[in-house]
């Protein structure tokens, strides 16, 4: 195994990391804009990014696997293809139909970058360097939802929503061409192992494994309440009196919390083990989704700073414990670390689905419903505590 990462491949790993997140976001500010070029509704429009998200978790379960059978680059290549080509349809749409098409095809390539970068990681660093891959990669990870909204707005605004996919093409194919100069990080020596079998026995080893469950809690359940707040509160803000303005920039607080937190769980490293270090995070992000439950059923709350400020810590949290458990759940399975890391990400998006899929049912609640669901995810999340010290425990004994 490698020690270090070089700076190039460090922005090879960023660049794939934030693709999926550009491509989410780059063309929200056109809504408008797309929904009078195709004479569609606004619930047209809004089902492209659902698809597109669809696609994202959908994607992830094969590429895994696939990676782990024919290699690295050769599946990656392939996704930054299929995700160049996607975004040309998205382009020349001549309706809906086609760019809702288009758009779940180009997720179908965009999540090969998600899955097969942390796979990449764990192949080729022990775990605490990838753990420190991790926090470097992924604060910069949060910058994606707030600088592509303003991107895409200037292109829009200077060429129209077409530039938009024109741009993620070009984005796609770099990203091709990078990914050709990197080596091969996959152990391909089980090749031989029938398709069926393999997936089988991987499955069957990641399942049973409580570490991998505990972490994943831990990775969904803190992921699902920040979609839970980002779903629910230009809702809120906007019967609060606030304009749309201030509801996106509202946003920038929270994306600097987070870059706080991972460069600060980054650092920290250099000085305390993940194990002493996940517990007092936990505690900050339970901390966090109590204070704003208690706000928002004992106050009348009029203006956002009350949850926001709060919401703030809550983003330290998350920036800090997602290099930890996103590496510990994926470092047991080095002989199978895409298959693993594809159904981790898969496991993450559809919880964060049924938190924001529970905030939108019950938006008439406004606030109440936010904080609610927000809390039952702290709840969740120490679950997931409990069965990494379990595992932990278990590893111990095993070793004894």
């Amino acid at each position: 195994m490698k020690n270090q990462p070089s700076k190039i491949t460090l922005f090879w790993f960023a660049c794939l990391s934030m693709l999926g997140f550009l491509a989410t976001d780059m063309y929200l500010p056109s809504f408008e804009t797309l929904r009078a070029d195709f004479a569609t509704t606004q619930s047209l429009i809004g089902l492209s990014l659902s698809v597109f998200l669809l696609g994202m978790a959908l994607g992830q379960v094969v590429y895994g696997p696939l990676s782990d059978r024919v290699g690295r680059i050769k599946v990656l290549v392939g996704g930054m293809v299929l995700f160049s080509l996607a975004s040309i349809a998205c382009s020349f749409a001549p309706n809906i139909e086609v760019f809702l098409a288009a758009r779940f095809v180009q997720a179908l390539g965009a999540c090969s970058a998600t899955v097969i970068w942390q796979a990449v990681v764990v192949d080729r660093y022990d775990g605490k360097v990838s753990e420190r891959v991790f926090a470097t990669i992924m604060p910069l990870v949060a910058l994606s939802p707030a600088l592509a909204p303003l991107l895409g707005a200037m292109l829009e605004h200077q060429l129209g929503w077409r530039s938009i996919f024109i741009a993620l093409v070009g984005f796609g194919a770099v990203l091709a061409i990078m990914t050709l100069r990197e080596p091969e990080s996959a152990n391909l020596s089980q090749q031989q192992q029938k398709l069926t079998v393999k997936l089988r026995n991987d499955y069957s080893q990641i399942l049973s494994s409580k570490k991998f469950w505990g972490n994943m809690l831990i990775f969904a359940t803190c992921s699902a309440a920040f979609f839970a707040y980002l779903t629910g509160s230009p809702f809120v803000m906007s019967a609060m009196g606030y304009s749309g303005t201030d509801i996106g920039l509202s946003y920038a607080p929270q994306t600097v919390a987070f870059i706080v937190g991972g460069y600060g769980c980054r650092t920290l490293l250099n000085h305390f083990e993940s194990k002493k270090l996940l517990p007092w995070i936990l505690a900050l992000f339970f901390a966090s989704v109590l204070i704003m439950f208690v706000i928002s059923i004992s106050m009348n709350v009029t203006t956002i700073w009350p949850i926001l400020i709060p919401f703030c810590f809550l983003a330290v949290a998350n920036g800090a414990v997602y290099p930890l458990v996103i590496s510990a759940a994926l470092s047991d399975f080095r002989n199978c670390s895409a298959t693993a890391a594809g159904l981790l990400n898969f496991m993450q998006t559809m919880v964060c689905f049924a938190a924001s899929g529970l905030v939108s049912a019950f938006a008439g609640y406004g606030l109440l419903t936010v904080t609610v669901a927000m809390f039952i995810t702290g709840f969740i999340a120490v679950i997931g505590f409990i069965l990494v010290t379990q595992a932990r425990q278990q590893s111990v004994m095993a070793t004894a």
